[in-house]
Protein backbone atom coordinates (compact mmCIF):
# COMPACT_ATOMS: atom_id res chain seq x y z
CA UNK A 1 0.00 0.00 0.00
CA UNK A 2 1.56 3.27 -1.12
CA UNK A 3 1.70 6.01 1.51
CA UNK A 4 3.35 9.32 2.31
CA UNK A 5 5.05 10.28 5.57
CA UNK A 6 5.95 13.66 7.07
CA UNK A 7 9.60 13.13 6.09
CA UNK A 8 8.83 12.19 2.48
CA UNK A 9 10.76 13.85 -0.33
CA UNK A 10 9.33 15.51 -3.39
CA UNK A 11 10.42 12.48 -5.39
CA UNK A 12 8.52 10.22 -2.95
CA UNK A 13 5.41 12.34 -3.56
CA UNK A 14 5.78 12.18 -7.33
CA UNK A 15 6.37 8.40 -7.23
CA UNK A 16 3.34 8.01 -4.94
CA UNK A 17 1.11 9.84 -7.43
CA UNK A 18 2.41 7.64 -10.24
CA UNK A 19 1.80 4.42 -8.29
CA UNK A 20 -1.65 5.34 -6.97
CA UNK A 21 -3.13 7.37 -9.83
CA UNK A 22 -0.98 6.59 -12.86
CA UNK A 23 -3.15 3.83 -14.28
CA UNK A 24 -6.36 5.84 -13.97
CA UNK A 25 -4.72 8.99 -15.35
CA UNK A 26 -3.30 7.25 -18.40
CA UNK A 27 -6.65 5.63 -19.11
CA UNK A 28 -8.94 8.60 -18.57
CA UNK A 29 -7.15 11.97 -18.74
CA UNK A 30 -5.25 13.93 -21.35
CA UNK A 31 -2.69 16.61 -20.52
CA UNK A 32 -5.27 19.32 -21.22
CA UNK A 33 -7.79 17.66 -18.91
CA UNK A 34 -5.19 17.51 -16.17
CA UNK A 35 -4.62 21.24 -16.53
CA UNK A 36 -8.36 21.68 -16.09
CA UNK A 37 -8.36 19.58 -12.93
CA UNK A 38 -5.44 21.56 -11.51
CA UNK A 39 -7.40 24.74 -12.11
CA UNK A 40 -10.73 23.54 -10.72
CA UNK A 41 -9.30 22.48 -7.36
CA UNK A 42 -6.94 25.46 -7.19
CA UNK A 43 -9.87 27.83 -7.69
CA UNK A 44 -11.79 26.09 -4.91
CA UNK A 45 -8.76 26.58 -2.71
CA UNK A 46 -8.65 30.26 -3.63
CA UNK A 47 -12.35 30.51 -2.79
CA UNK A 48 -11.35 29.26 0.64
CA UNK A 49 -8.99 32.25 0.92
CA UNK A 50 -11.88 34.60 0.13
CA UNK A 51 -14.08 32.85 2.70
CA UNK A 52 -11.29 32.68 5.29
CA UNK A 53 -11.80 28.89 5.39
CA UNK A 54 -8.41 27.33 6.15
CA UNK A 55 -9.69 23.76 5.84
CA UNK A 56 -11.08 24.45 2.36
CA UNK A 57 -7.81 26.06 1.26
CA UNK A 58 -5.59 23.23 2.51
CA UNK A 59 -7.68 20.33 1.23
CA UNK A 60 -8.31 21.70 -2.25
CA UNK A 61 -4.75 22.89 -2.81
CA UNK A 62 -3.38 19.45 -1.94
CA UNK A 63 -5.66 17.89 -4.55
CA UNK A 64 -4.68 20.59 -7.07
CA UNK A 65 -0.98 19.92 -6.45
CA UNK A 66 -1.57 16.18 -6.75
CA UNK A 67 -3.16 16.72 -10.18
CA UNK A 68 -0.13 18.89 -10.93
CA UNK A 69 2.12 15.92 -10.17
CA UNK A 70 -0.02 13.74 -12.42
CA UNK A 71 0.62 16.23 -15.22
CA UNK A 72 4.36 16.20 -14.54
CA UNK A 73 4.40 12.41 -14.62
CA UNK A 74 2.70 12.48 -18.02
CA UNK A 75 5.35 14.91 -19.27
CA UNK A 76 8.21 13.05 -17.53
CA UNK A 77 9.36 16.09 -15.51
CA UNK A 78 11.36 15.57 -12.31
CA UNK A 79 10.02 18.35 -10.09
CA UNK A 80 12.51 17.87 -7.27
CA UNK A 81 15.41 18.61 -9.60
CA UNK A 82 13.53 21.45 -11.30
CA UNK A 83 12.74 23.17 -7.99
CA UNK A 84 16.32 22.97 -6.76
CA UNK A 85 17.74 24.30 -10.02
CA UNK A 86 15.25 27.16 -9.98
CA UNK A 87 15.55 27.96 -6.26
CA UNK A 88 19.01 26.92 -4.97
CA UNK A 89 18.25 28.51 -1.59
CA UNK A 90 18.05 31.88 -3.35
CA UNK A 91 15.42 33.89 -5.22
CA UNK A 92 15.36 32.89 -8.87
CA UNK A 93 15.46 36.56 -9.92
CA UNK A 94 17.82 38.45 -7.61
CA UNK A 95 19.87 35.51 -6.29
CA UNK A 96 19.38 36.62 -2.67
CA UNK A 97 17.95 34.93 0.42
CA UNK A 98 15.70 36.46 1.51
CA UNK A 99 14.54 37.92 -1.80
CA UNK A 100 15.71 41.48 -2.39
CA UNK A 101 13.98 42.11 -5.73
CA UNK A 102 11.96 45.08 -4.47
CA UNK A 103 14.87 46.74 -2.68
CA UNK A 104 17.21 46.26 -5.65
CA UNK A 105 14.44 46.93 -8.17
CA UNK A 106 15.40 43.86 -10.17
CA UNK A 107 13.80 43.91 -13.63
CA UNK A 108 15.79 41.15 -15.31
CA UNK A 109 16.35 37.63 -14.01
CA UNK A 110 19.92 37.01 -12.88
CA UNK A 111 21.72 33.70 -13.32
CA UNK A 112 21.88 31.74 -10.08
CA UNK A 113 24.02 28.72 -9.30
CA UNK A 114 23.05 25.76 -7.14
CA UNK A 115 25.27 24.18 -4.51
CA UNK A 116 24.72 20.53 -3.68
CA UNK A 117 25.64 20.98 -0.03
CA UNK A 118 22.47 22.99 0.71
CA UNK A 119 20.08 20.92 -1.38
CA UNK A 120 16.84 20.25 0.49
CA UNK A 121 16.04 16.56 0.84
CA UNK A 122 12.47 16.53 2.16
CA UNK A 123 9.24 18.36 1.35
CA UNK A 124 9.43 19.98 4.77
CA UNK A 125 12.91 21.33 4.11
CA UNK A 126 11.81 22.58 0.68
CA UNK A 127 8.90 24.43 2.26
CA UNK A 128 11.28 25.92 4.81
CA UNK A 129 13.64 26.95 2.00
CA UNK A 130 10.81 28.78 0.22
CA UNK A 131 9.82 30.41 3.52
CA UNK A 132 13.32 31.77 3.98
CA UNK A 133 13.60 33.02 0.42
CA UNK A 134 10.11 34.58 0.42
CA UNK A 135 9.13 35.36 4.04
CA UNK A 136 5.32 35.12 4.38
CA UNK A 137 5.31 38.19 6.63
CA UNK A 138 6.05 40.33 3.60
CA UNK A 139 2.71 39.72 1.90
CA UNK A 140 -0.89 38.79 2.64
CA UNK A 141 -2.49 35.40 2.11
CA UNK A 142 -4.56 36.99 -0.64
CA UNK A 143 -1.41 38.12 -2.43
CA UNK A 144 0.01 34.60 -2.17
CA UNK A 145 -3.21 33.24 -3.68
CA UNK A 146 -3.15 35.68 -6.59
CA UNK A 147 0.47 34.77 -7.32
CA UNK A 148 -0.45 31.07 -7.31
CA UNK A 149 -3.28 31.73 -9.78
CA UNK A 150 -0.91 33.67 -12.03
CA UNK A 151 1.51 30.75 -12.09
CA UNK A 152 -1.25 28.30 -13.04
CA UNK A 153 -1.97 30.51 -16.03
CA UNK A 154 1.70 30.68 -16.98
CA UNK A 155 2.11 26.92 -16.66
CA UNK A 156 -0.95 26.38 -18.85
CA UNK A 157 0.40 28.75 -21.50
CA UNK A 158 3.77 26.99 -21.48
CA UNK A 159 2.20 23.52 -21.79
CA UNK A 160 -0.09 24.61 -24.64
CA UNK A 161 2.82 26.23 -26.47
CA UNK A 162 4.93 23.10 -26.13
CA UNK A 163 2.11 20.87 -27.31
CA UNK A 164 1.57 23.15 -30.27
CA UNK A 165 5.18 23.28 -31.48
CA UNK A 166 7.04 20.44 -29.66
CA UNK A 167 10.22 22.50 -29.36
CA UNK A 168 12.85 21.79 -26.71
CA UNK A 169 12.93 25.42 -25.59
CA UNK A 170 9.18 25.34 -25.01
CA UNK A 171 9.51 22.18 -22.91
CA UNK A 172 12.25 23.86 -20.86
CA UNK A 173 9.81 26.68 -20.17
CA UNK A 174 7.27 24.16 -18.86
CA UNK A 175 9.89 22.85 -16.42
CA UNK A 176 10.64 26.37 -15.15
CA UNK A 177 6.96 27.21 -14.73
CA UNK A 178 6.41 23.93 -12.88
CA UNK A 179 9.06 24.92 -10.33
CA UNK A 180 7.51 28.38 -9.97
CA UNK A 181 4.06 26.90 -9.41
CA UNK A 182 5.29 24.61 -6.65
CA UNK A 183 7.07 27.48 -4.90
CA UNK A 184 3.84 29.50 -4.96
CA UNK A 185 1.88 26.60 -3.50
CA UNK A 186 4.40 26.46 -0.65
CA UNK A 187 4.00 30.21 -0.32
CA UNK A 188 0.30 29.77 0.46
CA UNK A 189 1.00 27.08 3.05
CA UNK A 190 3.68 29.29 4.61
CA UNK A 191 1.17 32.12 4.84
CA UNK A 192 -1.21 29.73 6.57
CA UNK A 193 1.52 28.47 8.89
CA UNK A 194 0.71 24.88 7.86
CA UNK A 195 3.16 22.02 7.29
CA UNK A 196 2.39 20.80 3.75
CA UNK A 197 4.18 17.44 4.20
CA UNK A 198 2.21 16.70 7.36
CA UNK A 199 -1.04 17.47 5.53
CA UNK A 200 0.02 15.10 2.75
CA UNK A 201 0.76 12.34 5.25
CA UNK A 202 -2.67 12.77 6.84
CA UNK A 203 -4.50 12.68 3.50
CA UNK A 204 -2.41 10.01 1.78
CA UNK A 205 -1.49 7.72 4.66
CA UNK A 206 -3.09 4.77 2.87
CA UNK A 207 -3.14 5.06 -0.91
CA UNK A 208 -5.89 7.13 -2.54
CA UNK A 209 -7.38 9.58 -0.05
CA UNK A 210 -10.90 8.45 -0.98
CA UNK A 211 -10.93 4.72 -1.84
CA UNK A 212 -7.74 3.94 0.20
CA UNK A 213 -6.51 1.67 -2.58
CA UNK A 214 -3.26 1.37 -4.56
CA UNK A 215 -3.81 1.84 -7.43
CA UNK A 216 -6.89 4.05 -7.07
CA UNK A 217 -10.19 2.40 -8.05
CA UNK A 218 -12.39 5.51 -7.97
CA UNK A 219 -14.57 5.70 -11.09
CA UNK A 220 -14.21 8.48 -13.66
CA UNK A 221 -17.66 9.90 -12.82
CA UNK A 222 -16.81 9.96 -9.12
CA UNK A 223 -13.49 11.70 -9.74
CA UNK A 224 -15.07 14.36 -11.95
CA UNK A 225 -17.78 15.09 -9.39
CA UNK A 226 -15.57 14.96 -6.31
CA UNK A 227 -15.25 18.06 -4.18
CA UNK A 228 -14.33 19.00 -0.62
Amino acid sequence: MASLEPQSSLKDYQDFVREVYGRSNERHFTVDEMLTNISRFAMRGLKGIRLRDSTKIRANLIVAVTWFFSLLNQLDIDLETAVWQRFPYTCSYCGECPCACKQKKIKRRLKVKSGKSMRSKTIQSLQEMIRRIYPPERRTLEDAGVHFAEEIGELSEAVLLFRGHHRDQDFDKVVLEAADLFSCAMGIYNSLGVDFALELARLFGRGCHVCKQTPCICTYDFVMNFKF
